[in-house]
């Protein structure tokens, strides 16, 4: 079968464009994989010498030698925040969207406008606003603090995804559910839920994603390193004295897994809901 030149040269420009995104992965794996003394000797290009998961078990359990802590237990905290933080988050997206987008009343446009307003409002502005709010709740350096706070700010990019969704979904499905009798709730529960797998793929692998790799939050409402997420703890990897080039490495390999299995295996399903209309409109 002849290819085209035209689309030879796509497949080039592909090519030359997946290489160039694998090479940060590349030279990340390589180091990990390097002891200090081989980082020092040897360019960032070269392969490991041999197999050593050492860098990684460092980084994982922390060093007494080097005085920092490992990220196993900022993995657990990142864990507790980023499941409930996601799933909350995505459920009030959810049913903002049905409301505005079915249930439409005077000065809906207005409020929906002022929703997405929050999305444009920079985390440095509201630091000081923040901590005062988190210490007069009394959950100032906890992670159901931290929660609240990716909650609230998950809330409009949620919104506009479901939104946008539900805008697809026949409104004649709403009404015939009115003339049956269901009530607000029960239309939700009943029809509009169950054709929401798209509009949750997308706005919960966007928000897991999005809570993860968070730093300026874990590190400003948990100043307690035993309550900080993994990327605060990631940062902390560096040391007293010297930077082990290898075991920060090592420890950013450890921090970007979950994201990058998450699209790995979700990733078919976060397209097939843009696909189906979850940010058009």
């Amino acid at each position: 079968m002849k290819i085209s030149v035209t689309r030879l040269l796509i497949y080039i420009v592909l090519a030359i464009f997946t290489i160039f995104y694998i090479i940060p992965m590349y030279i990340m794996v390589v180091t990990g994989m390097k002891s200090f003394s081989e980082v020092g000797l040897s360019t960032m290009w070269n392969l490991p010498r041999s197999l050593n998961f050492e860098s990684f078990r460092i980084a994982w359990l922390g060093s007494a030698k080097g005085g920092f802590r490992g990220l196993s237990g900022s993995f657990l905290n990142s864990v507790s925040l980023v499941i409930p933080a996601t799933i909350i988050s995505a459920l009030f997206g959810s049913l903002n969207g049905y409301v505005l987008a079915k249930w439409r009343f005077r000065g809906s446009d207005l409020i929906f406008t002022m929703i997405l307003f929050g999305m444009f409002i920079p985390y440095q502005s509201i630091i000081i606003p923040l901590v005062l709010t988190l210490q007069r709740l009394h959950v100032y350096g906890t992670i159901p603090g931290l929660i609240l706070v990716h909650v609230i700010y998950g809330v409009p990019i949620s919104t506009l995804i479901f939104r946008n969704y539900y805008i697809t979904v026949p409104t004649e499905m709403v009404e015939a559910s009115k003339i049956d009798g269901a009530n607000f709730l029960g239309i939700y529960r009943w029809i509009i839920f169950p054709l929401s797998t798209p509009g949750f793929a997308v706005a919960m692998i966007w928000q897991f994603t999005s809570i993860w790799n968070d730093f300026l939050f874990g590190l400003i409402v948990t100043p307690n390193p035993a309550s900080q997420p993994i990327t605060v703890a990631l940062n902390n990897l560096a040391g007293s004295y010297i930077v082990q080039w290898n075991v920060q490495i090592a420890g950013a390999l450890l921090t970007a897994l979950p994201p990058i299995l998450v699209y790995i295996f979700l990733g078919k399903f976060f397209l097939r809901g843009l696909m189906q209309g979850s940010l058009k409109g």
